[in-house]
This record gives C-alpha cells, structure tokens and sequence, in this order.
C-alpha cells in the first residue's frame, strides 16, 4: 500500500513538475529531479544507497532507458555512482569542490573576471572565514598551520620554488576554512581558493626580488594570525586577516597577476589539484603559475 501511494505520488510529482515549467524539458530530467527530492524527503545521506532500479521504475511510472538517463544525468552531476553486479545500483556521494569548480568554470567561461574582482569578494570573506575557525582550531590544525608557514616563507629554505610557495600561502587559508563550522562559508572560500590556485598565473618577468617580498609579507601575517588563533583573540585575527587581504590584492597586482583566459579540462586540473595540509615539493615548471 505504501509502495503504490509512494508511486501514484512520484508520477504525479513529475506531471505538476512539467505543468510548472514553461519549456519542455526531457521526461529523464524530471525524474531526476524527483529522485533528488526522494532523496532529501528520505533524509538520505552519502554513502547510502538509492532504490534498485526496477523499484525506481516502478515509482515513477516510467520505462528502463529512461531511468538510466536519468540515473545517468545524476552521475554526471556527481550527486550518485553507478554500479553494475547483483550489489550495484545507484550510491549518493557528496559533490566534490573539484567537480564544483569545473562547474563554475563552465559558467563564467564566457563572462569577464578578472583577479580584482575575486579580491574584492575575498576581502569580505575571509576575515569572517578566519575569525569563525577561531575558537574550533586545534593543536593538529595549528601544527598545519605552522607547516604551511613555513613551506611558504621564502626564508626557511624549504623549498625554492616560487610556485609552490605560493600554493602553500592558499593552503593556509584552507586550513582555517576546515575548522570553520559555516558550511557555506566554508564552501566560498575554498572555492575561491582553488580558483586563485588554479587560474592565477604571473608575468614570465616578474622580478624575483618582488616574488620574495610577496612571499616574506605572506608568511609575517600568517604568523601573526596564528599567533593571535592560538591566543583565541577573534577579533585580533578578524583585523590581521583584514590587513593581509589589503597587501594582497596589492602585491598580486604588483607582479602583474591575472587570471587564465581558458577553461581547464577535467583531465588538466587532476594533474594539478595538490593534497591539502601538506608540503608540496618543488615543482619543475619554468612559468610562474600560481
């Protein structure tokens, strides 16, 4: 009985569905949709797994080839994984920040953004970011911390590669969002994070000198953040985060920072996404990318 209501429920769910919209989309999509708020009305979460298909049929009242292109528009999504075998089916997974990223890649590849626009979203963001992560930080995130100081600080010798230091510098700034509580937050700015990481790129001629002292103000400032994180002072950390903000967005456009002017494939941006909370060795490319 509550098998039939459930599917009397999810046909009409998709007729009231298409009689909203003013186009026409596939019947596929509609199911899809229907599948995600199946998901959130039974509270399901990643790693659980979906109904079987022929169940899935079944309650939407619809054929086999379109259940799998619906299952399949999911997948391409990265909201579930397909599995073929008497265990397969469909499994929830939670959409990666990669797989975010290549989204909004695709959505302002046609639109003008430039570094100083990311920087003025950044000098909002993050010093509510730091000043949030303050009182859930712990001794492990504060050893990161220290970790990421000094693999980017052009003094401590750790490594002489400029673009690696400069990876590190965001990942300092990972380290914080992670102990942030605010999910959104969090998502923000680590998705601009990795935009800076991925995008950013410097002029071939950038004197090395400027790159020191880009790296030598970097790493003072997040010292004194974590100084004042250990110190759970919010509103010392608020501020410093507020004043390297500023110094950033001025050295970047110092040495003449931009952003790529193409899309990254899938393919390219594997190669390049590094772990995060750990040193990067020195890489061996000639241009300076940050």
């Amino acid at each position: 009985m509550a098998r039939t209501t459930e599917r009397t429920i999810g046909a009409a769910a998709i007729a009231a569905t298409a009689r909203a919209r003013p186009a026409r989309p596939k019947r596929a999509d509609l199911v899809a949709e229907e599948i995600k708020r199946l998901i959130t009305d039974r509270d399901l979460s990643p790693g659980d797994k979906l109904p079987r298909e022929s169940e899935l049929q079944e309650m939407f009242s619809v054929s086999k080839s379109t259940m799998r292109e619906a299952l399949k528009s999911l997948e391409v999504q990265g909201l579930v994984t397909i599995s073929t075998g008497p265990a397969g089916g469909g499994r929830i997974v939670e959409v990666t920040l990669d797989r975010t990223f290549q989204l909004m890649q695709n959505y302002l590849f046609f639109k003008e953004v430039t570094i100083d626009d990311i920087y003025t979203v950044r000098k909002l963001l993050e010093p509510e970011l730091a000043a949030g992560a303050v009182p859930h930080l712990t001794e492990a995130d504060f050893e990161a911390l220290e970790r990421s100081i000094e693999c980017c600080d052009p003094s401590s010798g750790h490594t002489a590669d400029v673009i690696a230091q400069r990876k590190e510098d965001l990942n300092f700034h990972d380290i914080l969002a992670q102990a942030n509580p605010n999910s959104f937050l969090r998502f923000s700015c680590q998705l601009i994070n990795e935009m800076l990481r991925q995008l950013t790129v410097f002029e071939n001629d950038t004197p090395l000198p400027a790159q020191r002292r880009f790296g030598d103000a970097n790493a003072a400032l997040h010292r004194r953040i974590t100084a004042a994180a250990r110190a759970r002072d919010v509103e010392t950390v608020r501020a410093l985060m507020v004043a390297h903000m500023q110094e950033a967005s001025g050295l970047v456009k110092q040495l003449n920072g931009k952003l790529r002017g193409r899309l990254i494939l899938d393919s390219e941006m594997s190669r390049r996404v590094a772990p995060r909370r750990t040193a990067r060795r020195p890489g061996k490319r000639a241009a300076r990318e940050a």
